[in-house]
């Protein structure tokens, strides 16, 4: 099957890396040693996909920011992978006056413009630099891949292009022109680097129907131009000649409002939602024990970790998707098997005199000493094991704390009653009341779903919450916005949006209660999720599998391989169905709806070879989310 965008990603870096030369498996000679020059968005980039030993490994032995101070370093290739910005070409113009290394490889994340260029090379010229620029590249990957089949468009600066930016009382043309270009720029990278071009469908009258127009037309001029098309030889070079094209759906966010807001119950959206994962990072708050010998009433002193959640992680590949309370029983078991191999560790340690010695300097013993004993070679990876389990344990048990605290597993059952319309065992007013359940942000979010998935209500009734929500500290600035947008926007599909969904309860895991576990699960729900489809995944699937539906027979269809646009209804369509689909959110996208398209397709029979890929112009949670339609509610207001 084809490569992943993310393996497609890490080729493309690789080989700038290797000075834009492919590496080859076979040579195994000393790679070249060089500096590697990033801004912030080429450090977001690489970030999620290479580590600092994998670029050492490519011979990077030193990676900086463009605009930090940075000294000369003589006789040493410099490879900068930085956006063409007018600041970032000054800059590296002053580098080539200053004369800082020896060669420069200019890598631009996406397509440098005729004047950037010429100034540039005014600026080589006047400094007398012009031999030692080696390589100018636009490398078109002005995107960072998350997971294997997830990508988001910016990390840094990416208010420009958020849900409050495009939905605005008083946003200009021109600066919709602007945030569109910026989401096509990103896109066109995405197909140039995965080499194929889409048919692009895409609901009429909204931002997702400007990306698309914009998308065709840039896809189209690319094309058309046969000399320096971006898309003749890639596939064929990569071996990857595919005779069926992907689907590229375009949506926009207001199409579902609740989604967003949902409280989720797996631990990938849950580490978004409570920890704020970002890109694949998460930072936990840990409370170090104070000395018994420290003055009475000290505070315990906290510090903070980071830890790196990525698919080379195979416990989290494995887990991400799982509900909370299956994760808390794996790190559980791997725990358990772990201490069983505790006593191994510590006789390999006294094997090796290494007993004093600190975990992670052992993990660095290279391979050559383990061919002298096997003691090396076990040692190292019974280490990582605990490493991981310990980062896992750290990660699950912050989680759970704001479970308790927030009453989380309540809010997420309620709210998945509300989308499925099943009846609730405590009224949403003394949820809202309630002062121990959860934070105020929390009543708001649930009371939004109710708002937009629940019956019409009248608006005493209205005014009667939204009294109840700012009694309890909300902000009602969201509040006003949804509103807004409930009226405007067609609601005729929305009581059947979400049906389908639900929970139930089953006991909890006899191995969390016990009272060796890491967990004390006691008072959390053990919510099994009913499988079902949101507002996103149905749509895919009715495009995918070519199904007539109410809320996608009037989509446009755009295929930038037809030359001639005459009549859209006259272009002869696809009519089998598709084997690959991407589907992209533009105003935002959360994991909750990554992680049901990854369940759509693992419940598919014979999907071993379907494949769907998710991106959104920015990645974001509940709080992130409620934050803008309150900016946006406090505009209306």
């Amino acid at each position: 099957m084809a490569a992943t965008i993310r393996e497609k990603q890490i080729a493309a870096l690789k080989r700038m890396l290797n000075l834009n030369v492919n590496p080859s498996r076979t040579n195994t000679t000393e790679p070249v040693w060089k500096v590697l020059i990033y801004d912030r968005f080429g450090q977001d980039i690489i970030s999620p996909l290479l580590s600092v030993r994998e670029l050492r490994d490519m011979g990077v032995t030193l990676h900086l920011l463009l605009h930090s101070d940075r000294d000369p370093i003589q006789d040493v290739p410099a490879i900068y992978f930085v956006m063409p910005t007018e600041e970032n070409i000054q800059r590296i113009s002053q580098d080539l006056e200053h004369q800082l290394y020896e060669s420069y490889y200019l890598n631009f994340i996406s397509a440098v413009s005729r004047q950037r260029l010429e100034d540039l090379a005014s600026a080589a010229l006047q400094s007398n630099a012009v031999t030692n620029i080696s390589k100018v590249f636009d490398q078109y990957l002005n995107f960072i891949t998350l997971e294997d089949d997830m990508f988001t468009i910016r990390h840094q600066d990416r208010s420009a292009i958020s849900y409050y930016t495009i939905n605005r009382g008083d946003v200009r043309d021109t600066e919709m022109e602007e945030i569109m270009g910026i989401i096509v720029n990103s896109l066109f990278s995405v197909f140039v680097t995965l080499g194929t071009v889409p048919i692009i469908r895409c609901p009429r009258g909204n931002a997702a129907e400007m990306v698309a127009e914009k998308l065709d037309k840039k896809l189209r001029e690319n094309l058309r131009d046969a000399r320096n098309s971006l898309f003749t030889t890639d596939s064929i070079q990569s071996g990857q000649v595919s005779f069926q094209r992907p689907l590229l759906v375009i949506l926009d966010r207001n199409m579902d409002l609740a989604t967003p807001l949902h409280h989720t119950w797996t631990y990938q959206a849950l580490a978004h939602d409570v920890l704020d994962l970002k890109l694949n990072q998460v930072v936990i708050e840990e409370t170090t024990e104070t000395h018994s010998a420290s003055p009475s009433g000290a505070r315990p002193k906290k510090k903070t970790k980071t830890y790196d959640l990525n698919p080379k992680d195979k416990f989290w590949s494995q887990q991400k998707g799982s509900p909370f309370p299956t994760v808390a029983e794996a790190v559980q078991s791997e725990l358990e098997s772990y201490r069983a191999s505790e006593d191994e560790v510590k006789r390999l340690k006294s094997a090796m005199g290494l007993e004093g010695e600190d975990d992670s300097a052992i993990s660095m013993l290279s391979d050559n000493t383990a061919k002298i004993t096997s003691a090396v070679s076990s040692l190292p990876e019974l280490l990582e094991r605990k490493r991981v389990i310990d980062m896992h344990t750290n990660v699950a048990s912050a989680i759970l704390d704001n479970i308790k605290e927030r009453k989380l597993d309540i809010y997420f059952e309620m709210e998945e009653k509300l989308m499925s319309k099943s009846s609730l065992d405590k009224s949403l007013l003394d949820m809202i009341n309630d002062p121990d359940a959860g934070q105020a942000e929390d009543k708001m979010r649930l009371f939004i779903i109710f708002y937009i998935c629940g019956q019409s209500m009248t608006d005493v009734e209205f005014d009667q919450y939204a009294s109840a929500l700012e009694a309890q500290g909300c902000n009602l600035a969201p509040l006003y916005y949804v509103k807004r947008w409930k009226a405007y926007t067609k609601m005729a599909s929305a009581p059947n949006m979400y049906a389908g969904g639900g929970t139930k309860t089953v006991s909890m895991f006899s191995k969390l209660m016990s009272q060796g576990s890491e967990f004390v699960m006691e008072g959390v729900k053990n919510l099994v999720v009913k499988r079902h489809n949101l507002p996103v995944t149905k749509v895919v699937d009715s495009l995918m599998e070519i199904k007539s539906s109410q809320e996608t027979d009037d989509y446009r269809y755009f295929d930038p391989k037809m030359l001639r646009v005459t009549d859209a209804s006259s272009i002869p369509r696809n009519r089998t169905p598709f084997q690959e689909a991407m589907v992209f959110v533009v105003g935002g996208g959360n994991y909750i709806e990554y992680q049901n398209l990854v369940d759509y397709v693992r419940g598919k029979a014979g999907s071993s070879s379907k494949r769907i890929t998710y991106g959104c112009s920015e990645l974001l949670n509940a709080q992130q989310f409620l934050r803008q339609l309150s900016q946006l509610g406090q505009e209306t207001h």
